[in-house]
């Protein structure tokens, strides 16, 4: 009885606790939290400051004592506390306008999406981190499943579906069929490298430090996977690692192409190495089907046309590939009874749901 009333007060929700960015679904309303992964914390009380958009305005221009930093590195946890509190921050929102009765609300039930890749020790980072934010019961999804939900592929057909998730830090290949990963390849090359690949670029070849954020807009503004057919151009503002001085410099699409070559063509290597380990029959029906790209990193201008010519096979971008790891994520939260098999449950092993 007391299941059944908790479950009717609750608010299940499923979050996309990305590197760059992360995303809060709740059920029956969509989508109500796309924000920065970035804290700022005050490092003389440990106190913090500011959590998503406003911590991420302040990155780059904080006096010595404080530090605006991403609390996950590569997809997964490096300052635990932190990310407590900063899903702590997620839950509650999300749940300020959600089911109360006579005041009372009680902690919700959270599906969280990580890589192929983690071990079991970040596994129960992820869990314990959400249920000390206030999570009642907590299953995770790995991100290409969720990805191939939210983009509809029928992944528990016996049928090969081929998805490349490109995130801020990792990059998920993998081929689903019956509602599992056959084959996958997970790999620490993703949207944050190819933003260090850009200020690196400018270091060597113009002698010019420049931030992340501003190699991040040239890499939306002006990158590319594949040499461009009008040139574009766009300048670059930082300091001049010579005479220390400020400096502005005109940067063209050919030269940020250069930069994230050889990030790309790992890229491409990974998803070569799966399609190696994929079984005939299924790599059949991925010719037929094609490769899905999602992420952020997907959006890289040429990308899934370099992919194409790499493979020999059809490659697209799934619709709104920036919310497909939490949409699908949030389709798993709906569709509890059908999907439980693709999802793990937390540590009691009990399904709540």
């Amino acid at each position: 009885m007391f299941k059944k009333l908790s479950s009717l007060l609750s608010i299940d929700m499923a979050i996309d606790l990305g590197t760059a960015n992360s995303l809060v679904y709740v059920k029956d309303r969509g989508i109500i939290i796309n924000e920065p992964s970035v804290v700022a914390v005050n490092n003389k009380t440990g106190q913090i400051l500011a959590i998503g958009e406003e911590a991420k305005k302040m990155v780059g221009r904080t006096p010595a004592y404080i530090s605006a930093t991403r609390p996950l590195v590569n997809g997964v946890i490096s300052d635990f506390e932190v990310t407590e509190q900063m899903l702590k921050y997620f839950i509650e929102k999300a749940a300020a306008s959600g089911k109360k009765i006579f005041g009372l609300g009680f902690m919700p039930r959270v599906i969280i999406g990580i890589p192929c890749g983690v071990t079991e020790v970040e596994r129960k980072a992820v869990r314990d981190a959400a249920k000390n934010a206030g999570a009642r019961t907590v299953f995770l999804i790995e991100e290409p499943l969720a990805s191939a939900i939210g983009t509809k592929l029928p992944i528990q057909e016996a049928g090969g579906n081929f998805i490349v998730d490109i995130g801020g830090g990792t990059t998920e290949v993998a081929i689903i069929s019956l509602g599992g990963i056959v084959a996958f390849k997970s790999l620490r090359i993703a949207g944050d490298k190819l933003n260090d690949d850009i200020v690196q670029f400018a270091q060597k070849e113009y002698k010019l430090m420049i931030g992340e954020r501003t190699a991040e807009l040239i890499k939306m503004n002006i990158g590319s996977a594949m040499p461009l057919k009008e040139k574009k151009e766009m300048p670059m503002r930082g300091r001049n690692l010579v005479t220390g001085l400020p400096e502005e410099v005109v940067i063209f699409n050919d030269d940020v192409q250069r930069a994230l070559e050889r990030s790309i063509k790992q890229i491409i290597a990974a998803i070569k190495i799966t399609i190696e380990e994929t079984p005939p029959e299924l790599l059949s029906d991925v010719m037929s089907n094609g490769i899905y790209l999602s992420g952020g990193g997907s959006l890289l201008k040429g990308l899934d046309a370099l992919i194409s010519k790499e493979t020999k096979m059809p490659c697209k971008i799934v619709d709104d590939p920036l919310t497909s790891v939490v949409r699908g994520a949030g389709i798993a939260l709906e569709n509890i009874d059908t999907l439980a098999e693709v999802m793990s449950k937390d540590e009691e092993g009990e399904v709540s749901f």
